[in-house]
């Protein structure tokens, strides 16, 4: 749906109460920040959310002995 749409008078006229047009308002918000966010956040790892398994922190790890101080 283009931008132009969203102000025409026939899709405004199925808003009945201002609390029905907050409420498609604020959801429009939520989502446009969501999509901001992602993008955001795709640009500073370099790769798309799918596009490696490091996100969701599983990776192969070499596991190395704690150091333990003796004196």
């Amino acid at each position: 749906m283009k931008t132009e749409e969203f102000l025409s008078d026939d899709f405004l006229k199925q808003f009945k109460t201002a609390d029905q047009l907050n409420d498609f308002l604020a959801q429009i918000q939520k989502r446009g920040i969501e999509k901001m966010l992602k993008g955001e956040l795709d640009s500073h790892l370099g790769y798309d959310k799918h596009g490696a398994n490091s996100r969701n922190g599983y990776r192969r790890r070499k596991l190395r002995p704690a150091m333990v101080n003796q004196r």
